[in-house]
Formats: C-alpha cells, structure tokens, sequence
C-alpha cells in the first residue's frame, strides 16, 4: 500500500489540476490523491470515464499482430498494474484467437510472442506474487489442433467453465473447423469493464479529501503564470471561476490538442474515431471474447465478440462500416495541435446517434460475426453503441504503448491510446513533481517504483462497485449487463 508523500510546494500545499475526467485523467487523480496530493478535476461531461469502448485489457497485445514485441511486453507490465489498481473492475474470462482461412497470415505466428509473453509474466509473478493476476503463469495460453477442437465438440457443454477445455468448447459447438487455421489459441487475457472502472474512480475521488471535483464544466482560458497555472472554467449554469494550480495536467483525451493550443504548445497528433455495438444473443455456455482475425479495413477484417451477462455482447468489426469510419483518422495541423474530425461525427460525438444509424451499423456488425459464427446472425440490436475517439500520439496508428509527455516546469499531457497505460502516465507525473522537488518520496519508491495497488481503490467491496456501475449504465442508457461481474 502507499503511504502520503511529503509536499514542498512553497507558500502553500502542492495544488494539481486535471483536466478530463476520462480513464487518463481519472486515474492521474486516484495515484495523486492516494499520495496525499491536492487534486483539481474540471470535466465537461456529467460523470468520470465516460468516453470511448473498452473491451479487455489488451495485457499482451495479441489482438495487433502488428505492433512490435516491446510494445507486447509494455502492455503485458500496465496490464497488470492496471488490475491491481482497480481490482473489482476485470471480468475473469479468456480471450480465444482465431484465424480464418480468408486471413492471409498464419495461425501460428503469434507462438513467439505468446512464448516471451508468457516468459515475462512469470518473470513479474517471481518479483511480486500479487501481480499474479492472470492466472497461473504457466497456463497462460493453450493452443488447439484440429484434432482436439473437433473432439470438443462431441463434449456437453459446460454450465460453469472450471478450465481452458470448457471455455474452448461452446466454439467447437458453433465453429466450423474446415473454415479455421490452427491453431486456435486461447489466452488468459481478461475483460475489463468500462463501467466498473467509472464506478471505482467516482466513489473513491468523491469521498476523498484530496480531490476537488467539478462535472459539467469546461476550461475556456489557460493563463501561464511564473509558478503554474490559472485554468478559467464556465459550468453548466455559465458561472465562471478560475483555479491557481501548481501544476497542469491536460488528459482531455482525443480533444488534448485543443487543450495545447490554449497552452501555446505544438504537438502532431492522430485521432480516430470508432465504435463498438451492443448485441442479444441467447446461447449455451460461458463464452471467452473470439477474436477472428482479418485485414483491417477490408470486408474480412478483424471481427470481436466480447461476452457480458445475461446474452449480452460487444461487437467490433475493423471495416468501415462497423467499427472504423470513412474519413475518421485526421491528424494535426501546422496550425492546430488538435485533429479535425468531420462533422458527422463530431455531431454524434457531441450529441449521440440517431436510431437509424444506430440500427444499421450494429446490424451490420452482427452479420460480420455471423460470416464465421452462423447462429450469431440471430443476435438482435441491444442498445446504442459504446463510442468516441481515441488519441495518438506522433503519426504511427499502429502505437499502442503511450503514457505521458511534458513541457516545461508545469504541464503534463497525457497521450494513452489503451487504458493500462494510463497509471503508468499518472507515476511519471509523480516523478516528475518528486524531481522538481515538490514532493518527498521514500526511498522504496525511489529505488522500486509506487506499488500499483491505490488504498483509495480498495475502499469498496465488489458489491458496492457493482451497484454503483449498474446505476451509471441506466443513467448513461446502457444495458445493465456491462457492468455486472461476469462470475
């Protein structure tokens, strides 16, 4: 656990200001205030971690075939941490990987990856058994022949998976083999609920005395002082009031760049924007998320089917008429640091989605399922889709491992594109005030870096962080199912 750190800021206690309220700003503010830090959160919405789908935590990067085995292992490291520091937020169940014959790459060329995935998470488990939060390290993936999925399939269906075979086996009931590469893999790669986590932080950061709050309000002006910063804001009722803070921390998510030109700084930026859908459908069993991978941006690319009580399913489909859009990718200006989506989608962005393009664009998605997963065409629209856009830093799409840049003595962005990454931005701001010398820390923090594991997070018992997400998916006007524990 940690303890407070001592703050040296002069005059007065050392003041943080955050702007967003989205997992990267959100979670900045538990690491702080569970420091003992004094925290400022302006965001423009009504709640924290209200933005874009999350799906699973992406722990060793085995959905991007593309992206480097580095970036694997650093996804790997934040996953963990990232489920100690929000422990009653990962639903337990595996994720398989599935290669279509219309995929030109080969089922097995992920191995080398799993194997040092694998290596590396052991190696983590013998520096910490609590970050043993994947399951065993030497299970942490399994590969299927042909031969054993097809025996699966004479098996009855489990009622509760105890073991990989179970998990594996509602698949071999529905998939056709002859249609697949093997092998098919399976991975102790976990879901990660949206709403869980929004939950966690909003208990947490509002009955804290470290974490000053303020939704429904916006930055219009920031004004660089020689000692930090004054943030102008307007609330919802168009009152006005500026905070002093010591330091500014801009994790406004895809609209960072707007942030920057308040600021005066210049960074190039990609922004895109995407969506997942909501879908019914009743079958037997428990099911892992299925990845069947394709080429992204073709009529076979990627498609994901993440599970969630009660028949409830999020769908992606990388073409662009599911889950990427038509022009959705734009990158920054030499005028501006931040990109400029069209304005259909900045429209939805900012007010929703109309019932028709709601429809068709989760129909479509279920049939994009359904083109592996014949009965899933039975699935049925469940609610509106899970939307926003997400952020990269640079000009590379295929980035994944991104946390935190700074300018100058007072600013911070942060730039995550996954969720893990965002404690790891929140401890580079901790070092980065310890090394202005505004803050102590000890010396175990010093030499081993924070625990991942927040006190302010573990306040709450599951079931509290349970009802509450429940209540935040019928304010937000989603099926309840996406916040339930999948136990």
């Amino acid at each position: 656990m940690n303890t407070k750190v001592n703050c040296n800021s002069a005059q007065r206690p050392l003041r943080v200001g955050i702007l967003g309220g989205g997992v990267a700003g959100a979670t900045v503010a538990l690491r702080l205030a569970d420091l003992g830090i004094n925290t400022v959160i302006i965001e423009a919405s009504d709640g924290l971690i209200n933005g874009p789908p999350i799906c699973h935590l992406h722990a060793g990067g085995n959905l991007y075939r593309e992206i480097s085995d580095q970036q694997c292992l650093t996804l790997l490291r934040q996953s963990i941490d990232s489920v100690r520091a929000y422990p009653h937020s990962i639903n337990y169940r595996p994720t398989v990987i599935a290669t279509p014959l219309t995929d030109p790459g080969d089922a097995q060329a992920l191995l080398p990856r799993l194997k040092q995935v694998a290596k590396e998470y052991q190696r983590l488990v013998d520096e910490d058994p609590a970050n043993k939060v994947l399951g065993e390290p030497s299970q942490y993936y399994r590969c299927y022949s042909r031969e054993q999925f097809i025996a699966l399939a004479k098996q009855p269906i489990p009622e509760q998976p105890l073991s990989h075979d179970d998990w594996m086996t509602p698949l071999a009931h529905h998939l056709d083999p002859s249609q697949f590469k093997f092998p098919l893999i399976l991975v102790q790669e976990y879901g990660w609920s949206l709403f869980r986590m929004a939950a966690t932080a909003t208990l947490a950061l509002e009955q804290s005395e470290y974490c000053e709050l303020h939704v429904n309000t916006r930055a219009t002006q920031l004004e660089q002082l020689n000692d930090g910063w004054c943030v102008h804001t307007v609330d919802q009722q168009g009152h006005n009031q500026p905070f002093k803070v010591d330091f500014l921390v801009n994790a406004c998510g895809f609209r960072t760049g707007l942030v920057d030109d308040m600021a005066g700084y210049r960074r190039e930026r990609l922004v895109e924007y995407k969506a997942a859908y909501v879908a019914h459908w009743q079958t037997d069993g428990h099911w892992p998320e299925v990845i069947f991978h394709g080429p992204r941006g073709t009529p076979q690319g990627m498609a994901q089917l993440t599970p969630y009580p009660n028949g409830i399913y999020q769908l992606h489909g990388m073409t662009d008429s599911i889950t990427l859009f038509k022009d959705g990718l734009v990158a920054s200006s030499a005028y501006s640091a931040q990109p400029e989506l069209p304005q259909p989608y900045q429209t939805q962005l900012d007010h929703g989605w109309q019932t028709p393009d709601i429809t068709q664009r989760t129909q479509d998605a279920i049939s994009h399922l359904a083109r592996m997963l014949p009965a899933f065409k039975q699935a049925t629209v469940a609610g509106k889709p899970l939307f926003g856009a997400q952020q990269i830093p640079g000009s590379d799409p295929s980035l994944r491992a991104a946390d935190v840049s700074f300018e100058g003595a007072h600013y911070a962005r942060v730039e995550i594109v996954k969720a893990s990454s965002a404690l790891t931005a929140a401890d580079r701001i901790v070092y980065k005030l310890a090394d202005l010398g505004w803050l102590t820390l000890s010396e175990q923090a010093i030499q081993h870096g924070l625990s991942p594991q927040l006190t302010i997070t573990t306040q709450h018992s599951a079931h509290q962080i349970e009802a509450s997400a429940v209540k935040l998916t019928q304010q937000r006007g989603y099926p309840e199912a996406l916040a339930l524990n999948m136990d």
